[in-house]
Formats: C-alpha cells, structure tokens, sequence
C-alpha cells in the first residue's frame, strides 16, 4: 500500500485491542468493505479520551482512519448501535468468533459476507439457550465462506449420498471415508454426518457430532494453533458434572 488511503465512516467491529506506547492502542478492525485492517488509536487509553467508552468488542462502529501501509491511523469512531448485551459463557464464544477472525481474514481483503455472518452470528448469541449450536453453524458458514466447505454430503470420490447406517472417517482436505469400525476420533454414522450437514443441532448426538468434527477441522485449518478463548471455555467448564454444550468445550 504506497499511497494515502483515507475511509471515513466504514462499518465495523473491534476484534482485538493491545497496548501501544504510553497511552495508545492497537486495534485489529473487522470493517464491511475493508476487510480486516490494523490501527493505532491514539490517547485512546488515555483517562480523558472520547473514545474510551467506544473502542470495545462486540459494539457496532462507524471507524474512520487514514493509512499508507499496513498500520494505519484512527482518525475517529462512533457508536452504530446498542453493544451485543452478552455476559458469562456467551461473551466467551464471542470472543472465540473474534479469534477465528483474526487467524482466518487476511488484511484488506474484503469480505462482506463474512461481516454480515459475523453480525448475525451476534445476535444470534444475545439470549441464546444453545451457544454451541449457534457456534456450530456460524463455523460450517464461515470455513464456506473462506473456500474450506466441509464436505459431508457424499464419500469422498463419489456422488451417492451418505447411507445412514454405513461409518465413515472424516479425512481432512477428503471428506467421509467409509470404513469397517465404528470408533475413532473422526469416525461417525452417515446418519450423524448427515445431520450436522443440515445443521439439526437440537439432535444432541447431531450437536455432540459436531462438536467433535468442527474441533478438529478448524484445528487442521489452524495448523494446530490453539485459540486462547478455546482454552478458556474448556478450563472453566472442566470441574462441573454435567456437560456442556457450549462454546467448543467437547461434551463427549
């Protein structure tokens, strides 16, 4: 990026800030037409600054900044809207969306269907009695999205749709490999393969399924990086006696 680029009023949402100097930050921005981008706000930790209040996640935006390389300035934000009214476990896996952003989106490649799937995802969470099936559903959407479509409608190299009773291993970059046993970390029934691909998460062997596949497969995409908001939700959920269904904690 050589020359000046100035935004005024984009749409978007803090995904992550850090401390920058004495009283600044930096800030990694999801924006509707930019994509992800990154950058400092200055006197923004400072005690008197306007934009205190305002540079949080999960708080629609209007962001203006100017650039001309990678790190730009902020220039000013406003408020676009009511924050997501999020607490507890739910602003948890809000966090975890933010991380797979920020590891997934590549800087100034915009993708304006990712931002509306972000946003509704949100909303999706606010009051939300099954975080893990919202979760569930914004990962098979997004790694779409991306160009990662997870494959769980036919046997890798064929067409024929899945047989419910027949096992299959789910084999990264392949899909379902049918196979004679019915155990092992990615081995699952066509009929559960079946029922994640339709997203029946009020089925909880279909959730639990799940849980499990999307584990792994935005692990193999991550190149095995584990996601701090992940770690989190599997710590606290670790000591109750009921499992869970939340974030990515595994409930099987």
């Amino acid at each position: 990026m050589s020359s000046q680029r100035r935004v005024q009023q984009q749409p978007g949402y803090v995904l992550h800030h850090r401390p920058f100097r004495d009283s600044s930050q930096i800030l990694d921005i999801v924006t509707r037409d930019y994509g992800k981008i990154a950058v400092v706000a200055r006197g923004s930790r400072g005690s008197k600054s306007r934009l205190a209040g305002v540079l949080r996640p999960f708080l629609p935006l209007r962001v203006s900044w100017v650039s001309k390389s990678d790190l730009g300035t902020l220039t000013g934000a406003e408020s676009a809207g009511p924050p997501a009214g999020m607490t507890g476990d739910t602003i948890l896996s809000a966090y975890y969306i933010n991380e797979l952003l920020i590891n997934f989106l590549h800087k100034f490649d915009p993708q304006p269907e990712i931002f509306a799937l972000y946003e509704t995802v949100l909303r999706s969470l606010v009051g939300s009695n099954d975080v893990a099936a919202s979760l569930r559903s914004f990962e098979i959407e997004f790694l779409s999205l991306l160009g990662y479509a997870v494959n769980l409608k036919h046997e890798f190299g064929s067409t024929e749709p899945l047989l419910a009773e027949q096992h299959y291993e789910y084999r990264m970059e392949q899909g379902p490999v049918a196979v004679q046993r019915s155990e092992g970390p990615l081995v699952f029934s066509g009929a559960l393969l079946s029922g994640v691909a339709e997203q029946r998460f009020d089925d909880a062997d279909v959730l639990r399924a799940a849980n499990r596949l999307m584990r792994d497969i935005i692990g193999f995409h991550l190149g095995g990086k584990e996601l701090k908001s992940r770690k989190v939700l599997l710590e606290l959920h670790r000591g109750r006696i009921a499992p869970v269904k939340i974030g990515n904690a595994n409930s099987e």
